[in-house]
């Protein structure tokens, strides 16, 4: 008789018990619940079991044992991820290795760094920052999120309009497979020959393997730093400075909007003074040589005021620059003062559909009668919609989970995508039919299991699990995995 998942597990509990001890795997159920939920704490789930990694060896302990008996894992850093990627498995493992966290090596004449999963974002670019260099993605939770987990999202953040995502920064991984192996992947040389194994796990979402060390390129910090904040009585008007800044041929580190619900809720948590009246801001950074940063900065400003800025405030020091960056960094959590709940969306367009885009987000808004806080990184069309609602409302989450959808649907109306930062995960794997088609699942199903052919690194996530690997129930082996029947099931 075949033994259920629960049986599985307690047998890969005695075993972790035995080789690790009580201290690192955590049974208690009240100590599990910490573990339930990532930053998007809509969804919920008890882990079967957590266990707490404090090195390597103990990484490859948990795997090998999940492997032996199918038993499915979860890795987990900081857990600061916004689509339900670190969910828990009720019958699984929830690896946790937020405490491998050394910076193994600064090595900065070769602008490269060797990190543990674990390292906080923001402590990497404290390390390096005596040498000169520094960790160019910067989520807004950067002084709380992990390098894995950065890895496993492809995180980007305020500076990746110039500066690129994790992927761009990433040239090396230690990997500890599905299969319990440990493997190099890359290392310091710019490109490694062969097929490019890091750009299929750098935001893999933790679907192919566990991450135990990063080798990540180092920037050099900037000779001048310039950053400003313009008011707008409009979404449009600041929307027309963005693309006027951008089709001068000016790329500037950032290029920041909030609107002016996100402005009201960013005043009352953390009073970062912006300009009254306004229904927009830009925070916009410029960085680089301080010759090329003075001409860029003086066309920056003209255009924003020609675009019909009402207000320019420019950072006279790091404690101004750090004030007006504040507003932009704690809107997602600040939304919190206004509303009781909120959906963080996260969705793709072209820079030039951003007035149409936010027009019709506006109506959706509107008719469903849930409004709705804009948030994003106007260079590269990166929208952050905040969907409030209140829980306690009948049919509330319903009609907030409605606009969040439709939001994605716009995306995709004009050519964008369903995510472009915060991944997949659990929350849109859902909404993978709408940008891809069932060949081009079954091709990312393909690589998965060759990584994973037990499907038992994060299952459920990106998109539905069972089971390109082997049979898909109630489909007879050989028929196409995501036919009209298949993705009915697993949908």
């Amino acid at each position: 008789m075949a033994e259920s998942e629960g049986e599985r597990l307690a047998v890969v509990v005695q075993e972790l018990l035995g080789e690790l001890g009580a201290e690192q795997v955590v049974t208690d159920r009240q100590r599990r619940r910490t573990y339930e939920s990532d930053g998007l704490a809509a969804y919920r789930v008890l882990p079967g079991v957590v266990v707490l990694a404090r090195d390597v060896r103990d990484v490859v302990a948990t795997v090998r044992a999940c492997a032996r008996h199918g038993v499915p894992f979860v890795a987990r850093g900081s857990g600061t991820g916004l689509s339900g990627g670190a969910l828990p498995h009720a019958d699984g493992v929830l690896l946790v290795v937020s405490q491998l966290r050394t910076v193994r090596e600064v090595d900065a004449a070769n602008q490269r760094a060797v990190v543990d999963p674990g390292v906080i974002n923001l402590h990497l670019t404290a390390a390096t920052s005596p040498d000169g260099y520094y960790f160019a993605p910067d989520p807004s939770s950067q002084s709380v999120c992990s390098i894995g987990g950065n890895v496993a999202e492809n995180s980007g953040g305020a500076h990746c309009l110039k500066y690129g995502f994790t992927t761009n920064h990433v040239t090396g991984l230690d990997l500890v497979t599905p299969a319990g192996e440990q493997v190099e992947i890359g290392g310091k040389a710019p490109d490694p020959p062969g097929y490019d194994l890091l750009g299929a796990l750098v935001g893999s979402e933790g679907t192919l393997g566990v991450v135990t060390s990063a080798t990540v390129r180092l920037t050099r910090l900037p000779q001048e730093v310039r950053t400003l904040l313009a008011a707008f009585r409009t979404m449009d008007d600041a929307g027309a400075a963005t693309s006027a800044i951008i089709a001068t041929g000016v790329v500037p580190a950032a290029i920041e909007m909030m609107d002016a619900l996100a402005i009201r809720a960013a005043e009352k948590a953390v009073r970062c003074g912006y300009p009254d009246g306004a229904g927009a801001v830009l925070v916009i950074e410029l960085d680089g040589p301080a010759a090329d940063v003075a001409g860029e900065f003086d066309d920056v400003v003209r255009l924003c005021e020609a675009a019909g800025a009402f207000e320019v405030r420019v950072a006279a020091d790091d404690a101004e620059r750090a004030l007006i960056w504040k507003g932009r960094k704690s809107a997602f959590a600040a939304v919190g003062r206004i509303s009781p709940d909120y959906i963080v969306q996260d969705g793709v367009i072209p820079r030039t559909a951003l007035p149409q885009v936010l027009r019709r987000i506006a109506e959706l808004s509107e008719r469903a009668g849930v409004q709705v806080a804009n948030v994003f990184h106007a260079g590269d069309g990166n929208l952050h919609p905040l969907v409030l609602f209140d829980g306690a409302v009948p049919g509330a989450v319903d009609r907030a989970e409605e606009v969040a959808g439709g939001i994605l649907d716009l995306c995709l109306e004009h050519g964008g995508s369903i995510t472009g930062e915060h991944g997949v995960g659990a929350d849109k794997a859902k909404h993978m039919l709408r940008m891809f088609t069932a060949a081009d699942l079954d091709t990312m199903q393909a690589l998965r299991c060759a990584f994973d052919p037990e499907g038992i690194a994060n299952p459920g996530k990106v998109f539905p699990t069972p089971r390109l690997c082997g049979d898909v129930p109630g489909r007879r082996r050989g028929a196409h995995p995501l036919s009209e029947a298949g993705v009915a099931e697993v949908f």
